[in-house]
């Protein structure tokens, strides 16, 4: 990921060709980073919770998800499991779904979000 502040983060081209159902596809990738961040790149919330990992010392693996041929079907994907609209960003922490901006956020407020982090790997404070 290109957090302003340095080196922080891993932007990962979603180009590669895998088959398969995209709820498959999206529990694979998400299952293969400590802290995973389904994206879109023009997107204004999507930015400020990869900022909020980035000031926190976390190393995001970010998925853009209008860069990927099929980005929409993500989407969709993302939608139904979410129950809402729109669907990113969508952030997953070893391997399990976090949720959309209002978890993640709230989730920071109450204290449970850097235990999270800890336990996934992804935070050693």
């Amino acid at each position: 990921m290109h957090c302003q502040t340095g080196s922080r983060g891993t932007y990962v081209p979603t180009t590669r060709t895998t088959a398969g159902d995209p709820m498959e596809r999206i529990e694979r990738l998400a299952s293969e980073n400590a802290v995973v961040i389904f994206s879109v790149s023009s997107c204004c919330m999507c930015h400020a919770i990869k900022r909020l990992f980035c000031g926190m010392g976390v190393n995001p693996t970010v998925y853009e998800l209008d860069e990927d041929p099929r980005g929409e079907d993500m989407d969709k994907a993302l939608r139904r499991l979410l129950g809402s609209s729109p669907a990113v960003p969508v952030v997953f922490i070893g391997g399990k779904l976090v949720g959309a901006m209002d978890r993640v956020m709230a989730s920071h407020i109450n204290g449970t979000l850097v235990p999270l982090l800890k336990q996934a790997g992804a935070l050693w404070l």
